[in-house]
């Protein structure tokens, strides 16, 4: 740091307000070297730390969280204090929080469940009727009006109260549990309306799921009850402090988007696994025995409803049963030959699930441009495309001949005017149906079972297949990305099982497979080519068919989407992450990078900024007001090692946060004169759960002229065991590390250390690792990428 002079110095000009600073920058305003940062020690580039992400089309200042344990000497007391009641009283309100995560997104997703089939299956009945009686515009300015109607509410929401709302959710759970926060990403404003929202985008009729926000209303909750509720009525007590921390926040969350799938799916083991395969970045057994749990209360809370909801007290809601897609009665039989049909259904789907992830890249930038024109043009981005999804629904059927019912089934099954069946009237006579009205002309579930049945290859025609897999390409492009609540499993599973029919067809006399297993493969392929999910994958659509015997060749055909697919471009959720500028990082680094050191990479950035373990409190006001820093290296002077080799050296003490030194400087912990703080006086105004806390700002802090002058011992509150690397160490193998152990800073140290250098020669953020940011400071990299 600075010298007194230096500090009393930048006092006068802070009292003052004669200059302001750029927090991002190493020289003040007028070209002059910050005396916080020393010259650069060899280029005079720096990497870009800048941390505004793009969320949808708003800015947000994007922060890493601090997974790391801190252990400071108030966290080592703590846990030296512990008694056995205490840790297990910890462990059990664990439990019982999962518990709680397991229920309430159960019950609110049987609810959102319950209002979709309601609303939906009431308007579809009142379409119904208008058909019936030959008053087809009547019928479709009312389906039309109802659907604007419920779109409007949810993108009104989205819109004007809640932008995070939007979208699935999912990937900014995968960057959450990466380690990146993404503001009012889990608040109850948000809850409220991606549960309302939801409600009224899937039950208008959209191509879109509600499996996405269903994962995001999990995480939500978890979240909500990790920290004690909402931000302005917190609830405060002792117990539930212990959880108000970035570790056990993300442990919870995790539960959430586990209970979420499996709310979604009714899948547990695949919502487990789900977490483990797409969104978590860090797991343990612990964590995995958690989790389970959690999906096993979902599981049990949407039995019990389903069950309620037979005896009739749910209105239209309470067909089918745990099993969503049931195909158990279908007798599975293949032979060597049908692995040809079957590797086919893999191949287009890694290839069509690639070519849908490009042209949804797309198709997402120019949402972006148009989003960022306002408000008004989101509302009318989304209020266009419920205007033309209705329009298809509705006048698409009319194309569609009728189809003669079979003789064999009872009358009351085909044709049908109700809600559900397979054999929609719509406008054809008694004794026909029209196979397209089917598909389009009904809630999206219902569409999933319909074009899953077994036993019925002859129940649609070819050209109606063929309408409803082109119809559903376009709507699964044009839909997902306006302001509302949306989910990407549903569409592609209506996009994929409409070409695993088509295929069908056409490969009938060549199998023995049933078509309904041909609609379930294409699904199964294009989720594969599209979100890259294999296992989690195998497991969600095992339970939600109700039949083991497709196991073999589900695992076949997601192997070969994957496969395909990874050759062409990433996952969907990659993509997405890309787009909103959230720090992701990979869970592979780039092969060039172990030719880059991160000694050479703390050269491009600016100096560190130090503290010494006992330091003047101007130094510390300056230091916050003048970077944004989440961490500053804590370095002794005059220390004399225990091997008594030198009688002085520089000791790096460890590294003290920015949340840390503001509530040093609002409690105004200062002494006097320079000295060490006995540890009785650390107690006496600090809990380790106080400084698991993130709030408060520096623009907060009020200071004196006196108290400006006086002293702070950080040593009691520094984390004496931060990660550090060699400055030798590759990039990769640094990156590998920073992701694994879920960390924000990483410590860079010397080789050789001579007398009088500093211990610590710069800090490794999440942004200095990503490629793209590298590569904007070493662009000869670029050309060992190309030939790797």
């Amino acid at each position: 740091m600075g010298d007194e002079s230096n500090c009393s110095m930048n006092m006068e000009e802070e009292v003052q307000g004669v200059e302001e600073r750029d927090p991002e920058s190493n020289t003040n305003t007028n070209n002059t070297p910050n005396p916080l940062h020393e010259p650069l020690l060899k280029r005079n580039r720096t990497l870009s730390s800048n941390p505004l992400a793009l969320v949808g089309a708003k800015v947000s200042y994007i922060e890493s969280l601090d997974y790391e344990i801190n252990e400071n000497d108030l966290f080592k007391q703590d846990w030296r204090t512990r008694s056995r009641a205490q840790v297990l009283q910890y462990i059990f309100l664990k439990w019982s929080l999962a518990f709680l995560v397991g229920l309430l997104t159960g019950v609110i997703a049987t609810l959102i469940n319950l209002a979709i089939e309601n609303i939906a299956g009431y308007k579809l009945l009142a379409v119904v009727q208008y058909i019936h009686k030959e008053r087809y515009m009547a019928g479709f300015l009312y389906f039309t009006g109802v659907n604007f109607l419920l779109t409007f509410v949810a993108a009104i929401l989205c819109v004007c109260f809640a932008p995070t709302a939007a979208g699935p959710g999912i990937p900014e759970i995968k960057a959450y549990l990466n380690g990146v926060d993404t503001p009012n990403m889990y608040g109850a404003t948000t809850l409220f309306v991606k549960i309302i929202g939801s409600i009224g985008a899937v039950a208008a009729g959209l191509d879109l799921g509600k499996e996405g926000p269903l994962v995001h209303i999990g995480s939500c909750i978890a979240s909500l009850l990790g920290q004690g509720g909402p931000d302005n009525y917190r609830i405060k007590w002792r117990w539930l402090r212990y959880f108000n921390n970035d570790r056990d926040r993300r442990d919870l969350i995790t539960c959430g988007a586990s209970s979420g799938v499996c709310a979604a799916f009714r899948a547990p083991v695949g919502g487990v696994l789900f977490a483990l395969e797409e969104v978590a970045t860090w797991w343990r057994s612990a964590l995995l025995w958690r989790t389970f749990f959690s999906t096993a209360v979902v599981v049990v809370i949407l039995r019990a409803f389903i069950e309620l909801c037979h005896e009739g007290k749910c209105g239209l809601f309470g067909e089918g049963g745990l099993i969503m897609f049931d195909v158990s009665n279908v007798s599975v039989s293949y032979h060597v030959m049908d692995i040809i049909p079957v590797a086919l259904i893999g191949v287009i789907g890694g290839v069509l699930g690639s070519l849908y992830n490009h042209v949804l890249h797309k198709v997402l930038r120019l949402y972006n441009l148009i989003n960022q024109k306002g408000k008004i043009y989101k509302l009318l981005l989304s209020l266009s495309v419920a205007l033309f999804t209705s329009a298809c629904q509705y006048g698409l059927p009319f194309l569609a001949k009728c189809s003669p019912c079979d003789p064999s089934l009872p009358k009351s099954i085909c044709p049908t005017n109700g809600r559900s069946g397979n054999y929609k009237q719509f406008n054809c006579p008694d004794g026909h149906y029209n196979d397209l009205a089917t598909l389009l002309l009904t809630t999206n579930d219902d569409a999933v079972r319909n074009i899953f049945s077994s036993n019925t290859p002859n129940e649609f025609q070819p050209s109606s297949i063929l309408i409803f897999f082109a119809l559903y390409c376009i709507l699964g492009l044009v839909t997902f990305g306006i302001a509302v609540p949306s989910g990407l499993f549903l569409p592609i599973i209506l996009m994929g099982s409409g070409y695993g029919r088509l295929l069908a067809m056409l490969m009938g006399p060549h199998t023995n497979i049933d078509h309904g297993l041909f609609a379930v493969l294409g699904a199964a392929s294009l989720m594969a080519g599209s979100m890259r999910m294999t296992v989690s994958l195998c497991v969600i659509f095992l339970e939600l068919t109700n039949n083991l015997l497709l196991l073999p060749i589900t695992m076949f055909v997601l192997l070969i989407a994957k496969t395909v697919g990874d050759s062409f471009n990433p996952s969907i959720y990659e993509i997405i992450l890309h787009l909103k500028g959230l720090p992701f990082m990979d869970s592979n680094p780039e092969p060039w990078m172990r030719n880059l050191t991160v000694g050479e990479l703390v050269d491009v950035k600016p100096a560190v900024v130090t503290l010494r373990g006992v330091e003047k409190v101007c130094n510390i006001v300056e230091a916050l007001r003048n970077t944004t820093h989440n961490g500053f290296p804590v370095v002794d002077d005059g220390v004399v090692p225990p091997t008594r080799l030198v009688t002085e050296a520089r000791e790096l003490h460890g590294m003290i946060l920015r949340a840390h030194l503001i509530q040093v400087l609002k409690k105004r912990w200062f002494l006097k004169e320079a000295r060490r703080r006995e540890e009785w006086e650390v107690r006496e105004k600090f809990t380790w759960v106080e400084l698991a806390e993130r709030e408060g700002k520096i623009e907060e802090v009020a200071i004196t002229r006196d108290e400006m002058e006086m002293y702070v011992d950080l040593h009691p509150l520094t984390n004496t065991t931060p990660f550090t690397v060699l400055e030798s160490m590759s990039v990769a193998k640094a990156m590998v590390l920073f992701r694994q152990v879920g960390l924000r800073h990483l410590l860079v140290v010397p080789k050789y250390q001579a007398s009088g250098v500093s211990p610590v020669i710069g800090i490794l953020t999440r942004q200095d690792l990503l490629a793209h940011n590298i590569l904007s400071v070493f662009p000869h990299l670029a050309k060992s990428k190309k030939r790797n």
